[in-house]
This record gives C-alpha cells, sequence and structure tokens, in this order.
C-alpha cells in the first residue's frame, strides 16, 4: 500500500514537515508495512521555503536590512528543476511582520528593502527563475523597498531620495529606473498570491490589511495615498495599470515588481505543487492524507489541503483529513473526494491539550481516521 502524506503547516504547533512526520507514524501503526512518502505543502505564504527544502531545495541564509532596519539573517533556498535554477524565497523572513512590534509607527516605516536583497543574492547565486511568496508582511511599501534594494531609485519634488516604507511614497515625485539590476529582465519572477485585493482604494492594501500591521485610520489613510502615488508613478515610468487585483497582497509588494520587471501573479497552491512535484507524487498512490490547523470556509479557497484532496478525488485515489479544527460538513469534505476526517479537537480533553502535544494528537487522529474509515 502506497500512502502519500501531504499536510500544510498546523500555525502555531507543528510545521509542515512535523506534521507530516507525525501523520508517517499514525500510518504505519494501522498499516505497518505502508510506504509512506511525505510531501509538506503550503499555500504560496509561510511555509512555501520549507516545503521547497523538504522537495531537496538547497538552504542558504543571507545577512539583510529588517523591516525597520536592524540587520536579520534569512533563510532562501535554491531547487534545481530539470536544469533549472529557481530560487525560492519567503519575504517574511527578511520584511515579516513577526520581525516587528506591530504599532502605528512601525506600520508607515516597516519596508521591503531585505527582501529585494534575498533577491540579489539569489541573482548572485545564478538563479533563472524566482519564486516569491509573499504573506505575513510587515510592510505596505508597493515592493518599492525591495527595487530600491534592486537598484531604482525615487525621489521627492526636491530632488531628494524618499525614505524608505509606506509613508515615504506619499512625497515621491519621481522614480528612476535606469540603475534597476539589469538582470531581472532575464530571469522569471513567479508572485504566489491568492488575494484579490487592489494596490488601493477602500479594498486596498492599505485600508485592508493595515491594521494588522498596527496603523489607525489616519495611518491607513497616509499609507494608501502613498500606494496611490506609487501607482502613478509606475504608470508614468511603465504606461501599465498597476492597482489590479492581487496587487494589493503583502502590502502591494507585487505591485512594483508588475509595473518594472516581467514578474507576473500565480496561484500559491498551484506554484508550490509545480515545485514540489505533487503531481509526480500523486502517480501510483493508494491513500492521501492531509491536513492543516483549520479547516474552515477559508479551506475552499486556494489551501493547499483543498488543493490536495482535489487533485487526488480527480485520480480516484481516496483521502483522509487530519487537522486541528474543522468546521466543513462532511457534505463539504466529500465533495473534495475526502473519504474520512478527524479534528484533534475532537480527541483531546482541552484544546490547551491539543495545542500543547499537537504531535500526539496528529499521529493519534491519524490512526483514528484510518481505522475507521
Amino acid at each position: 500500500m502506497k500512502v502519500l502524506v501531504a499536510p500544510d503547516k498546523f500555525k502555531g504547533t507543528l510545521s509542515a514537515a512535523e506534521a507530516a512526520q507525525a501523520m508517517a507514524e499514525g500510518v504505519l501503526r494501522v498499516y505497518p508495512d505502508a510506504e509512506v512518502r511525505t510531501l509538506p505543502v503550503a499555500d504560496g505564504g509561510e511555509g512555501t521555503l520549507e516545503a521547497a527544502l523538504a522537495a531537496g531545495a538547497e538552504e542558504h541564509t543571507s545577512r539583510v536590512r529588517g523591516p525597520l532596519d536592524r540587520e536579520v539573517t534569512a533563510s532562501w533556498a535554491m531547487l534545481d528543476r530539470g536544469g533549472i535554477k529557481t530560487a525560492v524565497i519567503e519575504t517574511a523572513r527578511a520584511s515579516g511582520l513577526l520581525l516587528t512590534e506591530p504599532s502605528v509607527q512601525t506600520a508607515l516605516a516597516a519596508h521591503s528593502y531585505g527582501s529585494g536583497q534575498l533577491i540579489a543574492a539569489a541573482l548572485d547565486a545564478g538563479a533563472q527563475e524566482i519564486v516569491l511568496g509573499i504573506g505575513g508582511s510587515a510592510m505596505t511599501d508597493g515592493g518599492s523597498g525591495a527595487l530600491c534594494a534592486l537598484g531604482l531609485k525615487i525621489y521627492d519634488d526636491g530632488g531628494a531620495q524618499v525614505p524608505l516604507g509606506g509613508a515615504g511614497l506619499a512625497t515621491a515625485h519621481r522614480i528612476d529606473a535606469s540603475g534597476l539590476d539589469a538582470r531581472l529582465a532575464s530571469v522569471t519572477v513567479r508572485i504566489a498570491a491568492d488575494v484579490d485585493n487592489p494596490l488601493h482604494g477602500p479594498e486596498g492594501a492599505a485600508h485592508v490589511f493595515g491594521r494588522q500591521k498596527g496603523a489607525d485610520a489616519t495611518g491607513r489613510q497616509l499609507l494608501d495615498e502613498g500606494l496611490q502615488r506609487w501607482a502613478e508613478l509606475l504608470r508614468t515610468e511603465t504606461g501599465a495599470e498597476i492597482n489590479v487585483p492581487g496587487a494589493g497582497a503583502a502590502g502591494g509588494f507585487p505591485a512594483g515588481f508588475l509595473g518594472l520587471t516581467t514578474a507576473r501573479l500565480e496561484r500559491g497552491f498551484d506554484l508550490v505543487a509545480e515545485l514540489t512535484g505533487l503531481d509526480a507524487a500523486l502517480e501510483g498512490a493508494d491513500l492521501v492524507i492531509t491536513g492543516e490547523g483549520s479547516m474552515d470556509e477559508q479551506s475552499e479557497y486556494g489551501k493547499a489541503p483543498m488543493g490536495i484532496a482535489d487533485r487526488a478525488h480527480q485520480r480516484g485515489i481516496p483521502v483522509v483529513v487530519v487537522a486541528g479544527k474543522i468546521t466543513l460538513t462532511s457534505e463539504q469534505l466529500a465533495a473534495h473526494g475526502v473519504e474520512a476526517a478527524v479534528s484533534l479537537l475532537d480527541l483531546a480533553r482541552t484544546p490547551e491539550e491539543a495545542f500543547a502535544q499537537a504531535a500526539k494528537y496528529v499521529t493519534w487522529g491519524t490512526q483514528q481516521a484510518l481505522e475507521g474509515a
């Protein structure tokens, strides 16, 4: 019996790799002779780097400027895909919210310069393709900081360079892309983004996501004005319309790259599935086990476990789900080919116990799901 174990992370408790190991142990308790393959996955945000490393990528580290200038050590990866050197970068590693203490001041000042430094490091290492996972950002700078790290200059009306950060964009008057790293023109930049928010406006990056980064109403308005100004400058420079669906992801990070490079937006899970070889892993599998911390309504819209379930279902492979919490109905799960599902909250005596001993309960939950399937 061949079993593919392919979970996403259980946020706050287990990484995808740790969850996969716990699930594999549960499988072997029921089917000791099973051939179990683990394949940690992600939906294009946090966890994308880990999924690439589990798929055989080589880890690199670089010292870069964090979102508030303090230097941080950030990991990234290089994956050889049939002779194509593909760099995998999570912008959160250099410019993430976890690297700050959210406040109005930090929300206005945070920038993506360090993410641009990671891109430069990947180019230095010979990357022919760059995959950017952009969840968990601290900044609302439209990707301007990253592009400045790659040679862009942004000036105010007095000819001085504007400060990094989203607030600085409100004073931007002119951009000079003549010094932008020429190597960007010859690499493929693929940005994983699953939200449809535009760059600016009521549904844009500042107004929708600014609050979680610490911005108050006044701060969100200032950030939105900066992003509007950024879009105008990019339109003047390139003729491109930047305020498009998806450009508002991760503080508008994709916007500058959509305007000044050949970057394209892609559905996060599909991109990670391609990088990790999910389709090949599904071939010959007799059973698929997946899951994540919470299987809820959002899981049906671009999240990795449902994407895996759908691909398995299309091949006639039964699917088992183990998750921390499940709010989807059995009918909703069955529509994706899920034949058995177990929630850790139904096994543990308290939510705190499920959280504290997640690996134990994931193993037990996998065993329970298989014995009851």
